[in-house]
C-alpha cells in the first residue's frame, strides 16, 4: 500500500471533492425518506388498526350484570305428529341448579382458578401474560395456535353473551369475536367482583353427563350437594371443564384421574393446598364412588333408547353445523328453549317396544347376562374395586366356564355372584355393589321411512332400560359385524352399478381360494355350479360374492359401502372380506338400515335423521334434519337389487320374513359360529333392521337363529296392518328381457330361458351358441362341478335361514367384546385375511328345499363371469 505524500493529498482531494459530497447528502437524504414513508406507514396502520379495532368495539353489544348470569328455558320434544310432547329437557332443577357462590366450596372455586386461569384473582378482565404464552407457544409449534388464552371471564361472556357467535368462517370474524370478548371482559369486571363473576362461571359451565354447573355435576357424580364435596372430588369436577366428553369421570376415569392430577398439582404449585392436602387428595378412590353412584343415578326416569339418540345427533349437529362448542351445544339442548320435532312415530315406537319384549318373540331364549361393580372397604380401610372381568375370570379359571356371564335365571346369576364374593370376603368388610342383570340374547331395530332417511322409531336393546344413556346397540353403542347383509353393499351394487354385470350374470360356485391362498366356502359346504347372480343373491352363496369382488375390486366396493352412509369402515377394509361383510369395526345397526332404505329409495341415499327441525326459542329455525341427499346407485340398479332381494324372501334364506299383505326385498345376514344376526328388509313403504347376537360373542347355533325373523315380522305385520297394499314398481330405465338360463346369453328357441329384468343398455349383445350336446358331456366334463351342482345348497341340518356358518373370520377371532359395556373393541382381527372363511352364506329353511341347478360344465366353451 502506497502511504507517500503525494498519495495521501490525492486521496484527501477525492474525499472533500463538491461531487463526493453532494453524493453523501443524497444518500442521507434518501435514507431519511425511507425512513419517514416507514414512519408514515407504521402511523397509517396504526391508526388504521385503531379505527378497525374502534369499530368492533363500538358493534359490541352492550352488557350489564345480567347479560352474563346464566339463565334458560326448557326444551321440548314433539313426535312426528308436531304436538305429541315426547320429552322434556330440563335445565331448571335437574340440568342447572344455581348456587351462591357461599355455597359452593372454596377448594372448589381454587380448582378452577388454578386449572383455568391461574391470574384470574390479578387481571383485569384479560391476562397479557397468558396471551403472551399462548403466541410464544403457537410460534413454537409451527403456527398452530391452539393454546388458550381466554380467562374466565372471557369465557363466561362467551358462552353466555355469544351463545349464538359461532360460525365465524374467516379469520377477521373469528379476530373480531375474540376483540369484542376482551373489550367485554374489561367492561365487566368493572361492574362485577371476582366473586360474582366466579359464581356466574361456575353456574354455567358445561360438566359433562348433561349437566351444567357444579351442583347439576355434584349431584350427577357424587350424588350430594355441592356444598358437601371434598378437595378430591372438586378436582374431578374442575378436570372435567376443558373437554367435558373426553374427561368425563364415568365413561373417562383414566384421562379425568390425569387431569385430577394436573388440577391438585396446579393448587399445590399455586398455594391454594399443601402437601398433606395434594397427598390424601391423590390416595383417594374416588372412581370407585362415582360408579357407585353413577349405578344408583341410573334408576331414575331414564330416557328411552329413541330419546338418548336424539339427544347426541341434536348436540353432534349444532358443534358440526353451526360450529358450536360443546358448552354451547349443551347449553342449547337443555336450557335454550329449543322445540325439537322428532320423527319418532308414537305408534310404530309403542309397537317396536312390545315386540322386542314380547316373550313369545323368544320362546328359548331365556339367558341372564351379568354386569357388575364391586367397591370392598376392608376392616383396616382399605379400598379394593372389582368388576365383571373378575368374575368371568373366576367362571372360566376355577369353574371351568367358558361361555362369559350368562345364566339360565335370575337366581342362578345372583346366586353365582354371591358365590364369587365369598372368595374375597373378609371379616369387617364393607361392600358398595351393582349387580345389572340383562336378558340375553339380545336384540336392537331400527325403523325408517326411506323417502326421507327419518327413523320412525328405535329399541337399542331388549328389557327393562335402568338409566338414561346406556348401551344402544341401535345407535353408535355397539357395531356389530354384517355378515352378508354386506354383499349387497359392497359387492353386488358396483357390480350392476359399474361393471357392466347384471342380474343374468353367470358365476361359478365352486370350492375357492382367497387370493392370499386361504380357503373360501359357502355356509352350506355345498355348490351350485354355474349360477346367475340372481340366485347368488337369492342363496347367499359366498364363493360367488368374492369372485364377484374380485372384478369389482375391494376398493371400489369399500367406496359404495361409504357412499350408502357407513361411517365405520378403514382403509384397511379395502380386501376382499369386504365382499362378506368382514370389517374392522363391524357396522351400526341404524346406518345399516339408511343403507338399505337407500335402495329402497330408488337409489338416493338420505341421511338417517331423528329429528325434521329444532326451533330456538324465539321460534326461529335452528335445524333442519337431512344434512344430505346425494343419488348412490342408479334407480335402474336399485330395481335390479329390489327385485333379486324379493327372491331372498319368496324362495331364499329369508322365506320366514314374509308379510301377507306386502311385498319384502330384503337381504339375511350371518356371522361365523352364528354371533351376529341381521335381517334387514324393505316394503313399498318402510325399512327396518334387527339385529340380534348376545353381548358376550356366544355362539347361537343351536340356541336360536329365527329371533331376528319373528321380531321383524311381528313389527312390520303391525305397522303394515292398515296400509294399502302396494307393488314395488320398475323405472322406465329397466327392461325385460329372455335370455338362456344356462349361458346367460339371449336365448334361441332350443335353449332354456328365464326372463330377467335388465338395466337398459346393459341386455347381453352375444346369442347363446347352442349346448344341446353338452349335458351328454357334463359328468366327464367336470365331475367336481357336478357333483357340487348335485349337492345344490341343500340344508345341513340348521333349521334357521341363516346357517352354521357365516360372516367373517373376525367373528371367530374378537368380533365384539364390548359385551355389557358395548362397544366393538376387539372387532374381527382376522376379518380381513379371509373375511368370513364360511361367512357370510345363509342356508335356506327345511320350510322349502333349494333349487338344484344341473347344469353343465361350460368354461372353456363361454365366457363366464368369474
Amino acid at each position: 500500500m502506497n502511504y507517500g505524500r503525494r498519495k495521501a493529498s490525492k486521496r484527501q482531494k477525492e474525499i472533500t471533492s463538491k461531487g463526493t459530497m453532494q453524493g453523501k447528502r443524497m444518500g442521507v437524504r434518501l435514507f431519511k425518506a425511507f425512513l419517514l414513508l416507514i414512519l408514515v406507514a407504521c402511523v397509517s396502520v396504526g391508526v388504521g388498526g385503531l379505527i378497525f379495532v374502534k369499530k368492533i368495539i363500538n358493534d359490541s353489544p352492550d352488557i350489564s350484570p345480567d347479560d352474563v348470569r346464566p339463565s334458560g328455558y326448557t326444551t321440548f320434544v314433539y313426535a312426528d305428529d308436531g304436538t305429541t310432547e315426547l320429552e322434556r329437557f330440563v335445565a331448571s332443577g335437574s340440568n342447572r341448579i344455581y348456587k351462591s357462590i357461599d355455597e359452593i366450596p372454596t377448594d372448589l372455586q381454587h380448582a378452577f382458578v388454578a386449572i383455568e386461569d391461574e391470574r384470574f384473582y390479578d387481571h383485569k378482565g384479560i391476562d397479557p401474560q397468558g396471551i403472551l404464552r399462548a403466541f410464544v407457544v403457537g410460534v413454537a409449534h409451527g403456527g398452530n395456535f391452539s393454546e388458550g388464552a381466554s380467562t374466565l371471564t372471557q369465557q363466561l361472556i362467551k358462552n353466555n353473551v355469544f351463545p349464538n357467535f359461532v360460525s365465524e368462517n374467516t379469520f377477521s370474524e373469528k379476530l373480531e369475536r375474540k376483540i369484542q370478548e376482551q373489550y367485554l371482559a374489561l367492561k365487566i369486571e368493572k361492574q362485577m367482583s371476582k366473586d360474582e363473576i366466579l359464581e356466574c362461571y361456575m353456574n354455567t359451565i358445561n360438566l359433562g353427563q348433561n349437566t351444567l354447573g357444579v351442583q347439576a355435576a355434584s349431584k350427577r357424580y357424587f350424588n350430594k350437594d355441592v356444598s358437601e364435596l371434598t378437595l378430591s372430588e372438586s378436582a374431578v369436577i374442575a378436570g372435567i371443564t376443558q373437554n367435558p366428553s373426553g374427561y368425563d369421570p364415568v365413561t373417562q376415569p383414566e384421562a379425568n384421574a390425569k387431569r385430577r392430577k394436573k388440577v391438585l398439582g396446579n393448587m399445590l404449585k399455586q398455594g391454594y393446598i399443601d402437601q398433606a392436602a395434594y397427598d390424601e387428595a391423590m390416595a383417594d378412590d374416588v372412581y370407585a364412588r362415582i360408579q357407585t353412584v353413577n349405578s344408583e343415578i341410573g334408576q331414575d326416569s331414564p330416557n328411552s333408547y329413541f330419546v338418548d339418540a336424539l339427544s347426541e345427533q341434536v348436540v353432534s349437529d349444532l358443534m358440526d353445523r353451526l360450529g358450536y362448542s360443546e358448552t354451547q351445544a349443551y347449553n342449547a339442548l337443555y336450557s335454550g328453549g329449543l322445540s325439537i320435532y322428532s320423527t319418532q312415530n308414537v305408534e310404530m315406537q309403542k309397537i317396536c317396544d312390545e315386540e322386542m319384549n314380547n316373550s313369545e318373540n323368544y320362546p328359548w331364549l331365556t339367558e341372564v347376562g351379568i354386569a357388575y361393580a364391586l367397591t370392598v372397604t376392608r376392616a383396616d380401610g382399605t379400598v379394593e374395586n372389582y368388576g365383571s372381568n373378575d368374575l368371568r375370570n373366576y367362571a372360566k379359571n376355577v369353574k371351568g366356564d367358558k361361555q362369559g356371564l350368562l345364566y339360565s335365571s335370575e337366581d342362578e346369576a345372583r346366586a353365582f355372584v354371591e358365590e364369587w364374593k365369598s372368595t374375597i370376603a373378609q371379616e369387617g368388610d364393607t361392600y358398595v355393589e351393582n349387580l345389572t342383570l340383562t336378558p340375553q340374547p339380545q336384540a336392537s331395530v331400527t325403523l325408517m321411512d326411506q323417502s326421507n332417511g327419518q327413523i320412525k322409531a328405535m329399541v337399542g336393546g331388549r328389557g327393562t332400560k335402568t338409566s338414561s344413556l346406556s348401551l344402544n346397540r341401535a345407535y353408535k353403542g355397539s357395531p356389530r359385524q354384517p355378515g352378508s347383509c354386506f354383499k349387497i353393499l359392497s359387492t353386488y351394487a358396483p357390480a350392476l352399478d359399474a361393471c357392466g354385470q347384471t342380474l343374468a350374470t353367470i358365476i361359478r360356485d365352486e370350492p375357492w381360494h382367497y387370493s392370499n391362498g386361504a380357503s373360501l366356502k359357502n355356509a352350506s359346504g355345498s355348490y351350485l355350479g354355474d349360477i346367475t347372480m340372481r340366485k347368488a343373491i337369492e342363496q347367499s352363496q359366498n364363493v360367488c360374492a368374492v369372485k364377484t369382488i374380485d372384478e369389482v375390486t375391494p376398493a371400489l366396493g369399500y367406496q359404495y359401502a361409504k357412499n350408502f352412509g357407513i361411517t365405520t369402515l378403514e382403509d384397511s377394509d379395502k380386501v376382499e372380506s369386504i365382499a362378506l361383510g368382514g370389517l374392522t369395526n363391524g357396522v351400526y345397526n341404524y346406518q345399516l338400515c339408511g343403507a338399505f332404505a337407500t335402495i329402497a329409495n330408488g337409489g338416493v341415499y338420505n341421511t338417517p335423521t331423528l329429528y325434521t327441525k329444532i326451533l330456538d326459542h324465539d321460534g326461529n329455525v335452528l335445524l333442519e334434519g337431512n344434512k344430505e341427499t346425494k343419488t348412490v346407485i342408479k334407480d335402474s340398479t336399485a330395481a335390479l337389487l329390489t327385485s333379486a332381494m324379493e327372491d331372498v324372501v319368496t324362495s331364499g334364506t329369508g322365506r320366514n320374513a314374509q308379510l301377507d299383505n306386502m311385498p319384502v326385498a330384503g337381504k339375511t345376514g350371518t356371522t361365523d359360529h352364528d354371533q351376529d344376526l341381521w335381517f334387514c328388509a324393505f316394503t313399498p313403504y318402510y325399512t327396518c333392521a334387527v339385529w340380534g347376537g348376545y353381548d358376550e360373542n356366544k355362539s347361537l347355533t343351536g340356541i336360536d337363529t329365527q329371533y331376528r325373523f319373528r321380531i321383524w315380522k311381528s313389527i312390520m305385520s303391525r305397522v303394515h296392518a292398515n296400509l294399502e297394499e302396494k307393488d314395488f314398481t320398475m323405472p322406465s330405465s329397466v327392461e325385460k328381457k329372455s335370455v338362456c338360463s344356462i349361458t346367460g346369453c339371449l336365448a334361441r328357441p332350443s335353449c332354456p330361458t328365464v326372463t330377467e329384468y335388465f338395466a337398459k343398455g346393459s341386455v347381453p349383445d352375444e346369442t347363446c351358441p347352442g349346448h344341446g350336446d353338452y349335458y351328454e358331456e357334463s359328468d366327464s366334463t367336470d365331475e367336481e362341478s357336478t357333483n357340487s351342482s348335485e349337492n345344490g345348497s341343500g340344508s345341513t341340518g340348521n333349521t334357521d335361514n341363516s346357517g352354521n356358518t357365516g360372516g367373517n373370520t373376525g367373528g371367530n377371532s374378537g368380533g365384539n367384546t364390548g359385551g355389557n359395556s358395548g362397544g366393538n373393541t376387539g372387532g374381527n382381527s382376522g376379518g380381513n385375511t379371509g373375511g368370513g372363511e364360511n361367512g357370510g352364506g345363509e342356508t335356506p329353511t327345511p320350510e322349502q328345499p333349494s333349487a338344484r341347478l344341473l347344469l353343465p360344465n361350460l368354461r372353456g366353451i363361454y365366457k363366464f363371469k368369474s
